[in-house]
C-alpha cells in the first residue's frame, strides 16, 4: 500500500520535472524564433504556444463527447479560462514584479482578445449552446487572429530568408514542438495523478473538473510562470496565456459543432460565468491603466480567483 502509495507520488514529481523541461525548451525556442523572423514573441507564443497549451483541454473535451457528456468540456473551458486570466496571469505579475501588457494586445486588441475569451460565458447565459453559437465562437476566433496577425504573413517572412536562416528556423520550430510535446505528455500524467489523489481525498467529481481539472490542463502555463520569471522573458508567457484562453474559445466552437446538437446547462455554472465575466472586467481596466499589470492588480486578481473558488465549494457543500 504505502510502496503504491509512493510510486505515485515518485510518477507526479517526474510528470513536474517533465512540464518544467520542456516548457523551458518552448520558450527559449520561441524566443529566437521570434528573433530570426522579427515578430514579437508575444504574437509567436499567442499562437503556438496558445494551440498547444490547449491540448489538455482539447483532450478532455474529445474524452467528455466520447462518454456523451458534453457539460464537462464546457465547465472545463471556461473554467480553464478563470483559471488564466484570475490566477495564473496575476502569479506572473506578482511573481515578476508587473507585467506589461504587449503592444499587440492594446486599444482595441485588448478589447476584442477579451471579448473572444469572455464569449463562451456570454453564448451560455440562456443555458445552452447551440450549434449556432458553436459556429459564433469559431468565426470570432478567426476574426480575432486576423486583427492580431502582423502586416507581412509568417509564411512571406520565412520565404524571404536565406537557406541560412531557414534552416535555423526549421531547427527552433522543431524544438517548439518536442517541448510541448514533452510538456503535453507530462501534463496528461499530472492530470491522471491530480485526479487519483482528488479521488484519494474524496472530493467531489464537479468541484475536481470545475477547480482541479481546469488547473491541471494548465499545468503548462503554471509552469511558465516560474520559468519566464528566471529567464525573465514575460512576453512569451502573456501571450501564451491570451493564446491559451482565446483557443478555447475556438475549442467550445468546434466541438459544440462536432456534438451537432443542443447543450442545455445546469445552474452549476452560472457562478462560474459571473466570476470570468467580472475577472476580466477587471483585468482589462487594470491593463489599460500605464498598459501594465502591476503586482497590486496582481493580487487583486488573485484575491478575486480565491473568493471565486471558496464560494464554489460553499455553495456545493449546501447543495
Amino acid at each position: 500500500m504505502w510502496w503504491l502509495l509512493w510510486q505515485q507520488i515518485l510518477v507526479y514529481v517526474l510528470a513536474f520535472a517533465g512540464v518544467w523541461i520542456g516548457s523551458g525548451l518552448a520558450i527559449k525556442s520561441v524566443e529566437k524564433l521570434a528573433r530570426f523572423l522579427n515578430i514579437s514573441s508575444f504574437m509567436v507564443s499567442f499562437v503556438v504556444l496558445g494551440l498547444f497549451t490547449s491540448i489538455g483541454e482539447l483532450s478532455v473535451g474529445i474524452n467528455a463527447l466520447i462518454e456523451h457528456n458534453p457539460e464537462i468540456y464546457v465547465g472545463s473551458l471556461i473554467g480553464a479560462s478563470i483559471v488564466l486570466f484570475l490566477l495564473i496571469t496575476p502569479l506572473l505579475a506578482i511573481v515578476g514584479n508587473s507585467v506589461r501588457i504587449n503592444e499587440n494586445f492594446r486599444g482595441f486588441n485588448l478589447v476584442a482578445s477579451l471579448l473572444v475569451v469572455a464569449l463562451p460565458a456570454i453564448l451560455v447565459m440562456d443555458g445552452k449552446i447551440s450549434k449556432a453559437d458553436g459556429v459564433i465562437a469559431v468565426v470570432a476566433f478567426v476574426w480575432l487572429l486576423r486583427k492580431l496577425k502582423s502586416k507581412k504573413s509568417l509564411l512571406e517572412k520565412i520565404k524571404s530568408l536565406g537557406v541560412k536562416n531557414s534552416i535555423k528556423v526549421g531547427k527552433e520550430i522543431f524544438n517548439t514542438l518536442l517541448g510541448m510535446g514533452i510538456v503535453f505528455i507530462a501534463s496528461k500524467f499530472v492530470v491522471e495523478q491530480t485526479l487519483y489523489f482528488s479521488d484519494l481525498l474524496g472530493i467531489s467529481s464537479f468541484l475536481i473538473s470545475l477547480l482541479v481539472v481546469s488547473i491541471g490542463t494548465n499545468i503548462p502555463e503554471l509552469s511558465m510562470v516560474i520559468r519566464s520569471v528566471t529567464m525573465r522573458n514575460y512576453q512569451v508567457a502573456l501571450g501564451n496565456y491570451v493564446g491559451s484562453a482565446a483557443f478555447n474559445t475556438l475549442l467550445l466552437g468546434i466541438l459544440t459543432l462536432i456534438h451537432g446538437q443542443d447543450i442545455f446547462l445546469t445552474n452549476s455554472y452560472v457562478v462560474g460565468l459571473v466570476f470570468l465575466i467580472a475577472g476580466l472586467a477587471m483585468f482589462y481596466y487594470f491593463a489599460r491603466t500605464k498598459n501594465t499589470l502591476s503586482r497590486l492588480e496582481g493580487l487583486m486578481l488573485l484575491v478575486f480567483y480565491v473568493v471565486f473558488v471558496i464560494t464554489e465549494i460553499s455553495l456545493h457543500r449546501e447543495g
